[in-house]
């Protein structure tokens, strides 16, 4: 017992790393949009043109990408954005299967524990861009649903791009979830479904313009000089 205490004080040293190291890489990257989706979309598929075409309309318009810096829809998402000269941001986590980062990070951040990776996904966002995707990106979007639902973070656009493939999930939530009185009419609201490349990227700027113009300009000049 002895040796899993020391164990786990030494781990903490270990969480905090990798927090400083996050808030160091991250901190002055500017309003930043979150992709995620799944690892295995092949090149040349339809959500990975699609990922590229967002990526890239985000960058046009100064936001940042954010992505899981793997295969599939992350890299799309990076690949995007360096295609439009923008920042293309990688949060990579150590798994078994060994994820490879891909090669479009201009920002690289490696991460052993998911809690905080998830921490930065979320911290630097004002916006999440949601690709068909399986377990992890089910967790990813939830977890925003959850923390904006509670007032845990100030509430930004969750989009949900295929309407195809999120069609199922959302008739359950209205269906099952809704119906049994688990969650409000207005938690519904909070997500976006878009096919739409051009609209994805509309829906982040319309909703990060009105909040900054909401916020005081004395604000928002301590906000950018850290204060």
């Amino acid at each position: 017992m002895e040796d899993l205490a020391k164990s786990d004080t030494w781990r903490v040293f270990r969480i905090m790393s990798e927090l400083v190291e996050g808030f160091e890489a991250l901190n002055n990257i500017g309003p930043a949009v979150t992709v995620f989706g799944s690892a295995r979309a092949e090149p040349g598929s339809p959500s990975y043109n699609t990922c590229l075409r967002v990526a890239e309309n985000l960058a046009r318009n100064g936001f940042a990408v954010i992505s899981g810096g793997g295969s599939g829809i992350m890299e799309a998402a990076n690949k995007g954005a360096q295609n439009a000269n923008g920042i293309s941001v990688g949060l990579n986590i150590e798994l078994p299967m060994e994820q490879e980062p891909n090669a479009f990070q201009d920002i690289r951040v490696e991460f052993r524990y998911f809690f905080v990776r998830k921490l930065m996904f979320v911290k630097y966002a004002v916006g999440y861009i949601i690709f068909p995707g399986g377990f992890g990106t089910m967790d990813e979007l939830f977890e925003a649903l959850t923390l904006i639902q509670t007032g845990k973070i100030r509430g930004f656009p969750v989009v949900l791009v295929g309407s195809a493939y999120w069609k199922g999930l959302i008739d359950w939530l209205k269906a099952t979830v809704l119906s049994h009185g688990s969650i409000s009419p207005e938690d519904i609201d909070l997500i976006h479904i878009v096919d739409d490349p051009e609209e994805v990227s509309d829906i982040i700027l319309r909703r990060y313009r009105d909040r900054t113009s909401a916020v005081p300009q004395d604000r928002r000049d301590r906000s950018r000089r850290g204060i």
